[in-house]
């Protein structure tokens, strides 16, 4: 029985890898240190709405057998459109990527900082972190082999260790059980509390997490009688992730608003009130969390760009691992000098918030092409769940972009 279940583990541990990167953790632990568990029904609703999205891209790989960008250069017939399209997706996804990539590094490099230190190496008067390169190696050889089995195995065994780590920090705080279900099933907007809760749908509701959940569901299942499984990982996976989050957002409101930036903040924070296993348990959450988003952002910008550009989307092909190469490479050079491209990310972000809506808004319309999923197309209610995540993804979007020029 377990060995079957773990047989049938796809692609869904890699999308909570996937939108579990130092980025989530951060917000979260900001949202706990200044609302409390005030917010944990963003939690919730960010988890309902991820499921519906990845569940739609999962099936629309396994029964189309391709990715979402090469649906999208299948499908959108206007010359124009279709230029526009695969432009906005290629800066989103791979500029966006190699923005988040030093985050993701970074974000690992600081879990283990926590219990090894931070020694540097000094190459003439450049400073370079080890602990950022070793994490960079790390993701090099795993995304080199090529084997997706091997790739899914390693992160599934992250993705658990991840849990585990912030599972066991979160009931070291001692929680109030009837507060935390306060938090999660009765919303609250706390005052100045908006651009926090944009933060906590945003970092879940990921658009590069749904280019690579179609590919990845593509290669795992060829099928359409194994979209049962799909459907089933997808949940398991998305709730894992999404109770992992409110796990950090528990743990942080058990210490006292002191300039908490960060989770290493966090760690240090916890010290003191819990004693030192709080922390170690923090920074080994806080490496999975990092060296898994470390992986998944450059084998997603690897995905896209194939599709987007018509190329072969093996593993092992030499323009798929080019395009893993540059993210990762970037990542890995802006972690180890400590450059903080704002920019950059800034930039990101507002392709990001233009993406999503659109990205969702196309997934929903092919969903519903009986010429692409024939039988397995969108149902009236899996349309209705769709069109009001849209409109919050509208929402979050424009509310996003306005806060990047600080206009809210």
């Amino acid at each position: 029985m377990v060995k079957k279940f773990f047989k049938n583990i796809g692609p869904g541990p890699l999308v909570a890898a996937a939108f579990i990167g130092p980025g989530t953790v951060t917000v979260c632990t900001l949202a706990g240190v200044n609302f409390g568990y005030a917010l944990l029904w963003a939690m919730l609703l960010s988890i309902v709405a991820t499921i519906v999205l990845q569940e739609m891209a999962a099936r629309l790989g396994v029964v189309s057998q391709k990715g979402l960008s090469e649906i999208i250069r299948a499908e959108i017939k206007s010359p124009i459109l279709k230029v526009l399209a695969i432009l906005l997706i290629l800066s989103a996804i791979v500029i966006g990527n190699a923005a988040y990539e030093a985050g993701n590094i970074s974000g690992g490099a600081l879990g283990m900082q926590t219990i090894f230190g931070n020694p540097t190496i000094d190459i003439g008067s450049l400073q370079l972190k080890s602990m950022s390169l070793i994490i960079g190696l790390v993701a090099f050889v795993l995304l080199y082999i090529g084997n997706y089995k091997v790739l899914e195995k390693v992160l599934v065994f992250l993705v658990i260790l991840m849990s585990l780590a912030f599972l066991i920090t979160a009931i070291i705080t001692k929680p109030n059980i009837i507060e935390v279900l306060k938090g999660v099933f009765v919303p609250k907007f706390p005052e100045q509390s908006i651009l926090t809760i944009i933060g906590l749908i945003g970092t879940t509701v990921v658009p590069y997490n749904l280019f690579l959940h179609a590919a990845l569901a593509k290669t795992k299942w060829k099928n359409k009688s194994d979209l049962g499984y799909a459907k089933k990982d997808t949940i398991i996976a998305v709730v894992l992730g999404g109770v992992v989050s409110m796990c950090i957002i528990i743990s942080a409101s058990a210490i006292p608003a002191q300039d908490i930036t960060n989770a290493s903040d966090l760690a240090k924070g916890l010290e003191p009130l819990f004693g030192s296993y709080a922390k170690y348990f923090l920074s080994i959450g806080l490496f999975a969390a990092g060296i898994t988003s470390a992986i998944t952002a450059p084998l997603a910008a690897a995905y896209v760009a194939s599709g987007c550009l018509g190329w072969d989307s093996n593993l092992k092909s030499k323009r798929f691992r080019s395009v893993w190469m540059v993210i990762l490479g970037l990542g890995v050079l802006f972690s180890t000098i400590g450059f903080k491209s704002i920019e950059i990310i800034k930039f990101a972000q507002v392709t990001n918030g233009l993406l999503l809506p659109i990205i969702a808004g196309f997934l929903l319309w092919v969903m519903n092409k009986s010429s692409v999923l024939g039988n397995y197309k969108n149902s009236k209610l899996q349309n209705v769940f769709g069109i009001i995540i849209l409109i919050i993804t509208i929402f979050l979007g424009v509310k996003g972009i306005l806060s990047v020029f600080n206009l809210i």
